[in-house]
């Protein structure tokens, strides 16, 4: 067991590396291939307004004329040990882990950040608590009654679920719940959990709503799909021949060997929204990670956009681990060597 984990600490760690260079080569060396010169990058890193004059200036004190892997051993440093940015009219410090300094706001990317993972935590969480027990058991009723009047209300919300897009599914909740019967809080509204934890809930309990709408809708076809397949194994005949209870049978054997595929997709979609949900903070305007990326898309703040993007893949990685880790408990049919 410990020679596994220590397998696949290792090679987390060489996908992180991994990660950087592919986020490295996005953001820098494909818009070199398509054309874009130093200034062009210096351009984003001082705004708008600049002169000429100074956009070449700056490009050549951020090392943007240097080669690409002078470039990326400078971007991988920043991230272990911190990097000094001198942008002509004085020397910026980014402290570790530096992700990208934003010269528009005149601050690191990683405070940021930090400030705005509580409220994307808190609407990935609560979210993905609803989704998982909505979604499931409603894959494990269907998949038990297959064929009857629930089995096909319930695959039809799901194939509703999966097709509608959470903009409008979030329009449409804001619309009648807030707007029209005002019981929920309107959009943009936040309170830290420490705060206040009733109004915490009080303001997220649409979002989380709306964005489980679209997951559950997926892991209860899923799980619908799974558990048809296990219920006509042989241990499951095997375990009903035994005398054991259909609850033990289906609980016990039929759904723990449905949920691997639903762990991993689980792994996934937790950390991409942990990484921020992008449309649901949107469309409620919740001051998490995804509007932070959304807002520094719109005002042309690269380091920003840099900083949720290596972020982002950091929680998928440590998901995927942690995924990987659960099979052995989740599946007794997995052993780890």
């Amino acid at each position: 067991m410990l020679t596994y984990v220590i397998r696949r600490l290792i090679g987390a760690v060489a996908m992180l590396v991994v990660v950087s260079m592919v986020t490295f080569a996005i953001f820098f060396v494909v818009p070199q291939l398509a054309g874009a010169t130093p200034e062009a990058f210096a351009s984003r890193y001082v705004g708008r307004a600049a002169t000429p004059e100074t956009v070449q200036l700056i490009a050549e004190r951020l090392g943007f004329n240097d080669p690409v892997v002078v470039q990326y051993a400078r971007f991988a440093k920043g991230i272990v040990v911190g990097a000094e940015y001198d942008y002509g009219t004085g020397v910026e410090h980014c402290p570790v882990p530096c992700l990208g300094y934003s010269f528009l706001n005149q601050q690191p990317v990683w405070p940021d950040l930090l400030d705005r993972m509580p409220v994307t935590f808190s609407l990935a969480l609560g979210a993905a608590i609803i989704w998982l027990i909505a979604g499931v058991s409603t894959g494990v009723v269907s998949a038990l009654r297959r064929g009857s009047f629930f089995d096909r209300l319930a695959m039809g919300t799901a194939l509703a679920g999966v097709s509608l897009p959470i903009f409008f599914t979030g329009m449409v909740t804001l619309v009648v719940f807030s707007y029209g019967l005002n019981l929920t809080a309107p959009g943009g509204s936040w309170t830290d959990f420490g705060e206040n934890p009733g109004e915490w809930a009080y303001n997220l309990i649409l979002p989380w709503i709306t964005l489980a709408f679209l997951f559950a809708a997926t892991y209860a076809r899923l799980t619908r799909a799974g558990m048809l397949e296990t219920m006509g194994e042989d241990y499951i005949r095997t375990a009903r021949a035994k005398g054991l209870r259909e609850r033990e049978v289906v609980v016990k054997h039929g759904l723990r060997a449905a949920l691997t595929p639903i762990l991993t997709l689980f792994g996934l979609d937790f950390g991409l929204l942990i990484g921020g949900a992008v449309l649901t903070e949107s469309t409620y305007s919740l001051p998490g990670l995804g509007k932070y990326a959304i807002d520094a898309i719109a005002n042309n703040d690269l380091p920003k956009v840099m900083g949720v993007t290596l972020l982002t893949a950091c929680f998928v990685v440590l998901a995927s681990l942690i995924v990987d880790l659960l099979y052995a408990v989740v599946d007794p049919r997995v052993r780890l060597s």
